[in-house]
């Protein structure tokens, strides 16, 4: 086959693919002229071996030119076919997929929502479950199984919003919005026995004056751990690894003796002021006094141990709680817990 015969092969190749009515079509033109067996141009390639030396190299570059051309009108019909069938299939009224999708803004997690569960990361890591409870609690799990008896001068500090009984406004079971995420340690105690480790993050309300480090309806984390022969120590332990795992070695930390009905012997652990670091007498933030307080703990009372059917004498445990703004705020230097509750993205997106 000379190469004038090889440019009318291509030249017929060409026009009965561009002529192919559908995909099926075109298929068997490909093989007809490009199939590997018996193809007309694989057929014309064979002959090359037969040919003289001198006549190869033409030979030779005219297969390769009849064989891009037809690859190249395989191709183009190829894509138009394809796109053929792309628009009768979705017809006029849909949208076409081959468009890039609209992008999608990524939401993040509130500042509260981040320090919430970092702080149930890093006591996981002690061995703390985490666990939730009722927002709207019972007086007796709120108060009085913790120590806080009628009349209590701890009653007045976190008196609250009482709540009309559903249960027809019995005066012997009040329910208010639960000042603390406390009643659920006794939940804890008394559906499981000792050894218990674990962690109550939730959102609490209190009658309280809003200022710059407080709000009247906050988020409080709470933990409490019973087993045989634990001790203050233990505690320490605990609230300073917690400490140096959120804040790293860098935070001053202060512990020192406080009051509180539920615990014996009880404390108090405080940070730096991280605003003024403890050298501006007027600092909003700490009051001029240099620490801010971020959490009460100590020996759960033997009285509440008693209460939930634990002996004292075989069990001890010990019991902490903050608030979870006052973290929040230590850990990106909020200056104002306020900022966290106004809504303006524009200060939230930062974090």
């Amino acid at each position: 086959m000379a190469g004038q015969d090889l440019k009318e092969l291509a030249d017929r190749a060409v026009a009965e693919i561009a002529a192919a009515p559908d995909v099926g079509a075109l298929e068997a033109a490909r093989v007809k002229y490009l199939g590997r067996k018996e193809g007309a141009l694989t057929e014309a390639t064979k002959q090359i071996a037969t040919l003289p030396a001198a006549d190869k190299p033409a030979y030779g570059a005219a297969v390769n030119d009849a064989k891009r051309r037809i690859e190249g009108a395989l191709d183009q019909r190829g894509t138009a076919l394809r796109a053929k069938t792309l628009e009768r299939d979705l017809g006029a009224d849909h949208e076409d997929m081959t468009l890039p999708p609209r992008r999608l803004r990524v939401g993040r997690f509130h500042p509260i929502s981040q320090t919430v569960r970092e702080v149930s990361r890093v006591f996981a890591t002690m061995g703390f479950e985490t666990v939730e409870g009722p927002e709207i609690e019972w007086d007796y799990y709120n108060f009085e199984a913790l120590n806080i008896p009628p009349g209590h001068p701890a009653r007045e500090k976190w008196d609250t919003l009482w709540i009309s009984n559903p249960l027809g406004d019995d005066p012997s079971r009040p329910i208010l919005g639960r000042t603390h995420t406390s009643p659920m340690q006794i939940r804890v105690m008394e559906k499981r026995k000792p050894p218990i480790r674990v962690i109550i993050p939730g959102r609490c309300y209190r009658y309280e004056a809003t200022d710059a480090i407080r709000e009247s309806i906050f988020f409080q984390y709470e933990g409490l751990a019973i087993d045989e022969k634990l001790t203050m120590a233990d505690l320490k332990g605990v609230l300073y690894s917690f400490a140096r795992q959120i804040f790293g070695s860098d935070r001053k930390i202060r512990f020192r003796v406080d009051y509180f009905p539920f615990t014996e012997p009880s404390a108090e652990i405080a940070f730096d002021c991280f605003a003024c670091e403890g050298r501006d007498p007027n600092c909003h933030v700490c009051g001029g006094d240099g620490w801010i307080e971020a959490a009460g703990c100590g020996m759960v009372h033997p009285d509440v141990l008693r209460r939930v059917g634990y002996d004292p004498s075989k069990y001890q445990g010990f019991a902490f709680g903050g608030g979870i703004e006052r973290l929040a705020m230590l850990r990106t230097g909020a200056p104002d817990i306020r900022l966290f509750y106004q809504n303006d993205l524009r200060y939230l997106e930062q974090f």
